[in-house]
């Protein structure tokens, strides 16, 4: 099995009200393989233990050398840590077990992948591809009734999830509880039914992104920013400071246009295939 080499992409959590719970697979990529010995790819660089890559190879049984290489921007909110995480655990699972583990087993790799994680919404967005719902050791991808363009808005700063999670209060009054619950009920609608309109009210939030914006304001600035185009909704990736933006592909290129400067922007796509043997 020497010759075992995945690809897994990227993601975006919690699309505004969806907290721990949704994610969305994106089109850039880690791609992890077994180091053999011969020639690497280009970019790619051979890893060590501190590499969560490694960590969960290492946790599902993997032995030998790995490699990895990335264009997924790290501490963003993009979902590096996840992606990084599903390579590994994908990876060391089929050492042992086979490429046909990747469908057959799915269930234990997200289990895997979260224990390493914390919370499920990237992994299960970056082990299956899509939209995805997440909890309780269960995923489901999410039907859409629309293929959107996915502006990343991506700043110099980073972000840590760590810090940023024990900012979130840890008591939510019940009528933010029950705002995010219906938003989320929502929103996961509006996807199936491919119902543009009501998707900037589904994916508003009332738990965690006033409190992430404020150590964060120039992403706070392009949430606004996108709010003021004709893009279909907006949020903050993950934990930021990344801004995610979802609009119709004929316009992705100009709404970019009008986020602030001081973010480099990606156009990029829903990546449906999720993390698969190349």
């Amino acid at each position: 099995m020497s010759a075992l080499r995945v690809r897994v992409p990227a993601s975006s959590a919690n699309l505004g009200p969806g907290f721990d719970a949704l994610g969305m697979a994106l089109s850039l990529h880690l791609e992890m393989g077994i180091d053999d010995g011969s020639a690497l790819p280009e970019f790619a660089k051979v890893i060590d233990d501190s590499h969560p890559s490694l960590a969960a190879f290492r946790h599902a049984g993997g032995t030998g050398n790995v490699w990895v290489r990335s264009v997924i921007p790290m501490g963003r909110g993009l979902g590096f840590s996840g992606a990084a995480r599903v390579a590994g655990v994908v990876l060391g699972h089929a050492q042992s077990n086979g490429k046909e583990s990747l469908i057959r087993d799915r269930k234990e790799l997200l289990r895997l992948s979260t224990e390493l994680e914390g919370h499920p919404d990237n992994v299960a967005a970056s082990l299956v591809g899509g939209v995805t719902a997440s909890t309780g050791g269960e995923v489901v991808k999410l039907p859409l009734g629309f293929d959107p363009a996915f502006i990343a808005w991506v700043p110099e700063t980073q972000t840590s999830t760590e810090k940023s999670r024990t900012a979130i209060a840890s008591s939510i009054p019940l009528p933010d509880v029950v705002f995010n619950i219906g938003h989320t009920a929502l929103l996961m609608a509006a996807f199936a039914a491919g119902d543009i309109a009501v998707l900037r009210e589904a994916t508003k939030d009332r738990m965690h992104q006033d409190v992430r914006f404020a150590a964060s304001p120039d992403s706070h600035v392009a949430f606004t920013a996108a709010l003021a185009t004709d893009a279909w909704c907006t949020w903050l990736s993950g934990s930021g400071p990344t801004v995610g933006v979802l609009c119709a592909k004929a316009d992705a290129t100009r709404i970019a246009d009008q986020l602030p400067k001081t973010g480099l922007t990606h156009i990029l796509d829903i990546d449906h295939d999720g993390a698969v043997f190349i």
